[in-house]
């Protein structure tokens, strides 16, 4: 269920006689330009003229063109404890939206004759050119709570019920999670997404028993990826970049060497190991792992996580780094003994 403010969490009960009894109102309340009703994260595509194609999500614009692609992309996870906002704020209505959306709600009575009350007094509701700050039209929005799709821990607490904020000027400190350059990178980087880990090994069908087995990835892929995302009714935008950094190898098994002894390949010249070359079968490689035992009839999960930095930039010049990401894939390695000849 999507978070609501203090206030809005009384609008339930005429929400649900609206659906219930086929009733008009608050069942049909007025869309904000953010892309949903009160409390709800819907989504809208766009597509510009040079195809490249942005997403609505909860009132901020995130174009995903630079984003990293193929079948088997994922998300990044911090390698700390932050994540990314669970909710946030961000401008939801005009003036006449708000009076559209809260109104019905109003008029039902569900909610109770004092906390009617006291919303119109709070909106000025009876002031037919300044209630809901219509006087101010164009020069400002109500700002409300979205909630990440996903609905994460602390999804719900955002809780500030709608607040003004003119153009031009910041959210009020004091509120958590409302969009700023730095909280729309945050909310980027949640968007991020990064090329499949699985590495390329020589030998590629079955490695032996002691013998060195080469680990790359492909150049091409591993580059890095961004996400932007804007609030394009204030002007603020921030983009979230990830670069990668290092591939860690975990052989899946504790009969096994690892090259070089940390386990992790550095990136180098924009490539994260090296491609086997004949004639480097004895050579030891800078980046792959040597099993000391056969996995029999079975297989090894050979693990490969990179790691990739994260850096935004944003609005006035914002800018700064968000914590590490990694992303692997665990692959199968056969493992066989070097059988000798008799003759």
């Amino acid at each position: 269920m999507p978070a609501m403010s203090r206030g809005n969490c009384l609008l339930v009960p005429a929400v649900l006689a609206a659906l219930i009894l086929g009733a008009g109102g608050p069942a049909h309340a007025e869309k904000g330009f953010g892309g949903g009703t009160d409390g709800q994260t819907e989504q809208r595509a766009d597509t510009s003229d040079d195809g490249t194609v942005s997403v609505t999500v909860g009132g901020v614009v995130f174009d995903r063109s630079k984003n990293g692609g193929g079948d088997s992309v994922g998300a990044l996870t911090s390698s700390t404890s932050w994540s990314p906002p669970p909710c946030w704020y961000a401008p939801k209505y005009t003036p006449e939206q708000l009076q559209k959306y809260l109104e019905p709600i109003w008029e039902a009575g569900s909610t109770g004759y004092e906390w009617d009350a006291d919303q119109r007094e709070k909106y000025n509701a009876d002031d037919e050119k300044k209630g809901f700050n219509k006087d101010k039209s164009g020069k400002g929005y109500w700002w409300g709570s979205y909630v990440d799709k996903s609905y994460p821990p602390g999804w719900d607490s955002c809780d500030e019920d709608y607040f003004w904020v003119d153009l031009g000027d910041p959210p009020p400190a004091d509120i958590e999670n409302a969009v700023t350059p730095e909280v729309l990178a945050e909310l980027a980087y949640a968007e991020i997404r990064v090329p499949g880990t699985e590495v390329t090994l020589a030998p590629a069908e079955a490695t032996k028993v002691n013998l060195p087995t080469w680990a790359w990835l492909d150049g091409a892929e591993f580059k890095p990826v961004s996400v932007t995302a804007s609030v394009p009714e204030i002007g603020v935008e921030a983009t979230a970049t990830a670069e990668p950094v290092s591939l860690r190898i975990e052989p899946g098994t504790p009969d096994a060497e690892v090259y070089p002894a940390s386990g992790v390949c550095e990136i180098k010249d924009g490539r994260i190991g090296e491609p086997y070359a004949k004639g480097k079968a004895n050579d030891t490689p800078p980046c792959g792992v040597k099993y000391l035992r056969s996995s029999g009839d079975g297989t090894f999960p050979l693990r490969a996580t990179v790691t990739w930095e994260i850096h935004w930039t944003g609005s006035g010049g914002a800018g700064g780094d968000l914590p590490d990401g990694t992303f692997g894939a665990t692959q199968d390695v056969v493992v066989q003994e070097i059988q000798a000849v008799n003759r």
